[in-house]
Parts: structure tokens; sequence; C-alpha cells
């Protein structure tokens, strides 16, 4: 049986399709739509198949309706601009000819300029936190789809600063910290790690927006979807070595919960940043059933 890094390996390997067009698939994992992250980062391995020399250094995307996991994604790639330092793709992923996701992504040279960051948040290692094991066993009383949430095999393995979020309903600051990283070693390819920290940018963000109201996306009461996703890369990385997230939630209204996220190494690196907005909002009793 393949892990959970060899599946997403495989499912990251799209099948081109001609005319810059690629298609990709879905784990079968047991979700009922197909994952945020997975679309971002198929959408920017098909954006990368059209770029030569030239690395990531941001996209934008917009989530318009949810994937069917059972229907193959295609990634129809527009190369908007290709200039002396940096090129332009807009990606649209379609199933059954229905857009699903669009996304605008930009590639440059590499080049040498001004150099500046943020400091690191101080927070314990990933070494003095549970790892899931434990992590299974300290959330055992918790509401059966976080338990559940706890035992899936995936690819990126968390550790969570805090847990209080998962077993509690009261109403905590939003922001949330926890150390991420792959299962497995991956091969030396900078693409192949930025694709994989595409993914895992998705995870966990837009439940940081709901700390502050006593829940989560695992609850049953709210209706939680990603609307859009922004991720900034600043500087080189491996996305199988520990980084830290650091994401705050500024701002919640109209239905909408906004969260933030800056990306760090072990060492202190600002390697990425992300911000995201979604839907959280709150069923009434008839959409609860």
């Amino acid at each position: 049986m393949p892990n959970a890094i060899d599946t997403l390996l495989s499912i990251l390997d799209l099948e081109p399709l001609g005319d810059n067009r690629f298609r990709g698939v879905s784990p079968n994992d047991g979700w009922r739509r197909v994952f945020g992250g997975q679309v971002v980062a198929q959408a920017l391995v098909a954006a990368m198949r059209t770029v030569e020399n030239r690395a990531p250094h941001s996209l934008h995307a917009y989530f318009m309706l949810p994937g069917n996991p059972s229907v193959p994604i295609v990634y129809a790639v527009e190369p908007i601009r290709d200039g002396r330092s940096f090129s332009t793709r807009r990606i649209v992923a379609l199933q059954e000819e229905r857009a699903i996701f669009s996304m605008s992504a930009s590639f440059q040279i590499a080049e040498i300029g001004f150099d500046h960051q943020l400091a690191m948040p101080t927070v314990p290692p990933p070494e003095d936190l549970p790892d899931e094991t434990a992590l299974r066993d300290l959330v055992a009383g918790a509401p059966e789809p976080i338990k559940r949430y706890w035992e899936r095999d995936r690819p990126i393995e968390l550790r969570p600063i805090a847990l209080d979020h998962y077993i509690s309903r009261r109403p905590l600051e939003p922001i949330q910290r926890l150390w991420f990283r792959a299962r497995h070693r991956l091969p030396d390819n900078p693409d192949l790690h930025s694709c994989v920290l595409a993914y895992a940018s998705d995870m966990t963000i837009l439940d940081t927006a709901l700390f502050a109201h006593g829940s989560s996306v695992f609850d049953r009461e709210v209706q939680a979807a990603s609307l859009d996703h922004a991720l900034w890369l600043h500087r080189s990385f491996r996305i199988d070595e520990w980084l830290l997230y650091s994401e705050d939630s500024p701002s919640a209204s109209g239905a909408r919960g906004f969260a933030r996220g800056s990306i760090f190494t072990r060492d202190g690196s600002l390697v990425a940043s992300v911000a995201q907005e979604g839907l959280i909002r709150q069923r009434t009793a008839r959409q609860s059933l």
C-alpha cells in the first residue's frame, strides 16, 4: 500500500493533454470534496510545466465550486506574459467542462537584492510537542470529527503548539502556531518542495478565524470553505524539514473569516507568507439537518 506522501507525489504528477492542458486526479481518501490545497498545488504544477528556468514567487487563487474527488480535474494554462525577469500564467481548473477554480501565478529568474524579514515568534521546538500518536490520545474526548481528523493518514505531519481549540469551546485569541513537514524525505527538486508547500498552506489556516468564537471547521453548526488563497514564496526551504506556521485572524464579518500566515524554517528564516479568506457561515437549524 502506498503511503500518504507517495500518494501526494503521484497526484502531483499531472498527465499532459497537449495545448497547455493537464489532467489530475484525487486520492481515494474518503473526503466528500477535493481538498483545496490539492487543487492549488496541482494548478501550480500545471503552470510550472509551461515555464523554464524561473521559480514561482506568488500565486493568487479563487475557489468557485467544490471539487468532486471521483472526477478528474483538467488544468488549462494560459501563458499571459514572458518578460525578461518575470513570467505570468493564468490557470483554470475544470471538472466536466465547468470551472471550479482559477489561479494566477508569477515566476521570476533568480536575482539578488534588498533582504530583510520579521523575526520568528518564540515557540517550543517540535521535539518538545506531542507527536500525532500522542495527539490522538489527547483529543480522545473531543467531538468525533476532530478525532477522525487526527486518526487520518496524511502526507503532512502536524504538531500544534496548543490543543485548546480542539478540546474546548472557550473563545480564544485568534492566533495559531504549529510545526509541519512532509512525512518522508523528498527529491532535491525546489519546484516540488514549492508545490507541496502550496498543498500544506491550505491546512489549518481558516480554522484560526473561528478561534475567537469557540468554534472550529469541524463544528457541524458551521459551514466552512476556502474562498480565496494567496501564497508568496520568499526564500529557499525544504518541506521535508520542520517549518513553523504562525497564523492569525485579524477579522471575521459578513459570514467570512480572514486569516494570515507566516512560514519559517527552524533557524528563523521567513520562507513564505499566506493569506486566505473563507466562508464561515453559521448554519440554520434547517441547514444543519
